[in-house]
């Protein structure tokens, strides 16, 4: 009784992650995003030598569209969380899926490299963004508890995509050409819709929908029937009725929240995340080159990425798993800033490696490395600012990102020309990640856990909380207004029960000759339907 009647326009109490269920369904779809999103780019490059070829062009020309791929990830993460936070999730992939397999398709009939930047550059690579950023958003709403878990296995869709769309543009290049390859790559990204489409948004108000129904439902049921039984549904009528006039009008949602810059937590995990991407992806992209130089074979130089790749799908769920622990979830960030840590000593101390055996020992420290950080940095940044605010934080966080990825690789690539030495790049790169792993490390202790002690989430991270809004102040006070109806409510239904009895009540008064009180034969009756003076006093007036 007295549920809020959901035509008033407030908002659903919202639903606890079912931590299972339906979310391994969401947890594939985000899995197989998460390798669309982050392979794509790189498998493409086995069509290089071949659009060299037909457009005449050179390696770096060709180069541009997994840049722009990239770009485009990183890039519109804004774009991405206006329409999340406007249209919700499932929408977005539709139209994102739609988008990167037409951009494909398109790209298959071009005729020149500027056609091919438009169509599988941006269009393509807008298809992903739009993918993959909702994709994340809906693992966090089905998942708290297991969230780290969930985070792990859906990272570890990158590596397992990449050791499989590799090999298979190969095969596809040699059978039906490039554009044939393109083709059918195309189709492939449509699985990027189907992926949408089982985003399912949790049932927040299925509860609250027959409310009002049956609210006055249960008022017939207790009140005698006839003019009081109308009177008393007026009443509660009236009651709400009042209520919902002095309710102030709902604002509405933001679509996009910049009052996260006001979150500390935030603003330390963007300064450090920007650095990391400043050297983290430098020695993937140079290592088979580095190889080469110091005289390894290309086939065995080209098997170095396959190391990382194999030891990558087994890092990421295994520090799933590790972060989910109660003991080390609460302080996910100290281990995040470790792997950090853990990759950027790696890089420096493979930097002199001069054989095949010292590349390897890298490869597999750098693969459980390199996993750490796929697996926990979209964790850190739920916990940071909670399920609520992920949308608008990751599509800025990826946005600063972008100006990253732009500056560290191509930089790297201009010091080597320069220098013609890879071991002063690997030095540099080890320096920027171990960098920020000591930022985030030092100031999340010194910042926030230090003198006041406010928690890197600023709620508990297994809740997956993050600080208040003006829509959270709102809902506060909404519910207050509510519980204030629910009492009126109870409290009007239980006077019509004693307006009920009290004939009944009136006659074992008189045969007992007593003028007031509640008789000792009627005392656990009036009891239970709530004789007390207060309401004793609101009967009348009823």
């Amino acid at each position: 009784m007295g549920r809020p009647d959901p035509e008033e326009g407030q908002l659903p109490a919202p639903v606890k992650p079912p931590d299972g269920g339906w979310g391994w369904i969401v947890l594939l779809g985000c899995f197989v995003i998460t390798g669309f999103s982050y392979a794509f780019p790189k498998a493409v490059s086995v069509y290089f030598k071949e659009l060299m070829k037909d457009f005449h062009v050179g390696y770096s020309d060709t180069a541009w569209i997994s840049s722009i791929m990239l770009a485009m990830l990183y890039g519109t993460g804004p774009v991405c969380s206006i329409m999340v936070n406007q249209f919700g999730c499932r929408p977005v992939m539709l139209i994102g899926g739609l988008l990167a397999s037409a951009g494909m398709i398109l790209a298959s009939f071009t005729t020149n490299i500027i056609e091919l930047y438009l169509t599988a550059g941006v269009l393509t690579g807008l298809g992903m963004a739009l993918n993959f950023q909702p994709s994340l958003i809906m693992l966090g709403t089905y998942f708290d508890k297991r969230r780290p878990l969930a985070n792990g296995l859906a990272a570890a869709g990158s590596p397992v995509f990449l050791s499989s769309l590799s090999p298979l543009g190969q095969v596809l290049l040699e059978k039906f050409g490039w554009r044939g390859g393109f083709l059918i790559m195309g189709g492939l990204l449509l699985n990027c819709c189907t992926c949408g489409a089982v985003m399912r948004p949790l049932d927040m108000g299925m509860k609250r929908k027959m409310g009002k129904a049956q609210d006055k439902y249960e008022a017939k049921e207790m009140l005698p029937i006839g003019g009081k039984s109308e009177e008393g549904i007026s009443t509660t009528d009236g009651t709400k009725k009042g209520k919902k006039a002095k309710k102030k009008p709902k604002k509405g949602k933001k679509l996009l929240d910049f009052s996260i810059f006001s979150n500390r937590g935030f603003i330390i995990y963007t300064i450090s995340k920007f650095i990391l991407v400043l050297g983290l992806f430098v020695p993937p992209i140079l290592l088979v080159n580095y190889a080469k130089d110091t005289g390894v074979p290309d086939t065995e130089a080209a098997f170095l990425l396959s190391i990382i790749g194999f030891i990558d799908i087994f890092a990421r769920p295994a520090c799933g798993m590790v972060a989910g622990l109660k003991w080390v979830r609460p302080h996910v960030a100290y281990l995040f800033s470790f792997s950090m840590l853990f990759n950027g000593l790696t890089d420096i101390c493979s930097a002199r490696a001069s054989n095949y055996t010292g590349l390897v020992i890298f490869c597999v420290f750098f693969g459980i490395s390199y996993g750490m950080v796929g697996a926990l940095q979209f964790e850190v940044l739920m916990a940071i600012v909670g399920s609520q605010k992920f949308s608008s934080a990751i599509g800025l966080v990826l946005l600063i990102e972008a100006f990253a990825v732009l500056i560290g690789p191509p930089s790297a690539g201009r010091l080597v020309d320069a220098l013609k030495n890879y071991e002063v790049i690997f030095y540099l790169a080890g320096s920027e990640v171990v960098l920020s792993a000591l930022f985030l490390g030092v100031a999340s202790y010194c910042c926030l856990n230090r003198g006041k002690k406010e928690p890197l989430a600023e709620n508990n991270p297994s809740a997956g909380g993050g600080s208040d809004t003006e829509e959270a102040e709102y809902d506060v006070q909404e519910a207050e207004e509510h519980s204030s109806d629910n009492h009126q409510l109870a409290h009007s239904t239980d006077n019509a029960v004693v307006v009920a009895n009290e004939e009944a009540n009136h006659v074992a008064e008189e045969q007992r000759g007593e003028g007031g009180g509640c008789p000792a034969g009627d005392g656990e009756v009036l009891a239970r339907d709530g004789c007390n003076t207060d309401q004793m006093v609101e009967r009348d007036s009823f």
